[in-house]
């Protein structure tokens, strides 16, 4: 069938596709706000250690997300193209390809973690406990996979509620489990630490078995879903050019905040409070970058469907329409946010009052450089949907590797001799990084990098 004309992409289909996914990531928060809050209520070097283990986890889900990421660009496309089977059958690619790379990436995980903890100079006094939480996550990986898989297919096909669904799921099971087992509520055994990472890995299980069972209520996921060796092996070339960017920029950035961990471990005094207050930090700030996660999303939804329907004119207004919202929006909740910095920090660490400082210092300076990590996140998914990938990988490696690392070292290490020296490497590398990528969008063919070049043909896979 021909795809239909293209329409303009209007403000309500903007917000209609946003907000789910926003709420999306606001359950995402919740899990790691509670996760990090009740670690704080065990003990002082639990949430600590909880930080760098997630950390890690992350760096595990590199490989996984830049799949996803690239899924949404190659189904989107597709259906913006006319093309539903060809959507169907990259799922069945996707899951095929995802699952071998995540036992790869488990066994990888599992075999070097005494290797990954030398490298990231994890202090003695919170190493095995840093180790036995990372066991855990390690278990979990599989379902996490499975969910960013499946809400690239719902995502891609603009049902965004279902992904939304999920993360209540998970953030329900992961709130009764951490409080449960955690700290012994609701008549729950308390398991302290074995029950905050018991409880993440009962809920991402959740979470995976629901979003599979939506994949077959829908017919995305059946048979047809699983096309011919030949047609996979055609088919993938696209996808892996699109998700090797992906991953390698998610892999440099991973790494990147895991070399920050780093720097800020080997700070010569007061590191385990840093550690513990970047952890803490790092969730109040995700108040704001997990929403900018959301208006990013829906950036590639729609310039993938523009671009598929053959509109690069619609593709660039709308990516721009749509960093307008997230960085007004985004920049509003920041300056809310500001006077209640101090509340949050002790909120976090309530046994902690060595760790508070710490907090507010990452969280007053991330505040500040709001519209420029929002826009950088924005406009690098508005890129992604167009399968240019490349261009995010570069300019961001280069934001972390040649400005916030050796900046984060120099203020932190040599001028400042404190924390605060590192969290302000954040900000300068952002503004860095947000006017390189903002130039790209505007003066560069980004547009060239998609599927479909010109109008596409009537055909359906």
């Amino acid at each position: 069938m021909l795809p239909a004309i293209m329409q303009k992409v209007s403000s309500r289909e903007i917000w209609n596709l946003t907000w789910p996914q926003v709420l999306m990531m606001l359950f995402q928060f919740l899990v790691g706000f509670t996760n990090v809050w009740v670690a704080g209520r065990i003990q002082g070097d639990v949430q600590a250690a909880l930080g760098v283990a997630v950390q890690c986890f992350f760096l595990l889900m590199v490989v996984g997300i830049s799949i996803a990421n690239a899924a949404v660009s190659t189904m989107s496309q597709s259906l913006g193209a006319g093309r539903p089977l060809r959507a169907k059958r990259y799922l069945g690619l996707v899951i095929n390809l995802g699952g071998v790379l995540c036992l790869i990436t488990l066994l990888i995980g599992y075999f070097l973690r005494h290797q990954l903890m030398y490298l990231l100079q994890v202090p003695d006094s919170i190493l095995d406990l840093t180790l036995h939480l990372w066991l855990f996550y390690l278990a979990g990986t599989p379902f996490q996979y499975a969910i960013a898989f499946s809400a690239a297919v719902f995502r891609a096909h603009k049902k965004v509620r279902i992904p939304l669904y999920t993360g209540m799921v998970v953030c329900a099971a992961n709130f009764a489990g951490s409080f449960g087992l955690g700290l012994g509520r609701f008549g729950l055994p308390d398991l302290g630490v074995d029950g905050l990472a018991l409880s993440a890995l009962i809920s991402s299980g959740a979470g995976a078995i629901y979003v599979f069972y939506m994949l077959v209520r829908h017919g995305y996921l059946s048979r047809r879903s699983f096309a011919a060796l030949r047609w996979q092996l055609g088919a993938a070339g696209y996808l892996i050019k699109v998700a090797l960017p992906a991953g390698g920029n998610q892999f440099s950035w991973q790494l990147g905040q895991l070399a920050i961990i780093g720097v800020t471990a080997s700070l010569p005094w007061d590191n385990v409070n840093a550690m513990a207050g970047l952890t803490a930090g790092i969730r109040i700030e995700s108040i704001l970058f997990l929403p900018a996660i959301a208006f990013s999303m829906t950036g590639t939804i729609l310039v993938g469907h523009c671009l598929g329907s053959g509109d690069k004119e619609e593709a660039r207004r709308v990516g721009l329409k749509v960093l307008a919202v997230g960085c007004g929006i985004m920049t509003l909740v920041a300056l809310l946010l500001w006077p209640w910095v101090d509340e949050l920090a002790a909120f976090m660490s309530p046994t902690s009052p060595a760790v508070q400082p710490q907090t507010i210092s990452y969280v007053k300076i991330n505040l500040f450089a709001t519209p420029f990590t929002v826009g950088s996140m924005i406009l690098g998914g508005l890129l992604t949907g167009a399968g240019a990938s490349i261009y995010p990988f570069v300019i961001y490696s280069a934001a972390t590797w040649l400005v916030r690392l050796p900046v984060a070292w120099w203020l932190g290490h040599i001028v400042w001799q404190s924390s605060s020296g590192i969290f302000a490497s954040m900000l300068i590398s952002q503004i860095v990084q947000c006017s390189i990528i903002l130039y790209v969008f505007l003066r560069c063919d980004w547009a060239r990098f998609s599927m479909y070049r010109t109008k596409p043909k009537a055909r359906t896979a």
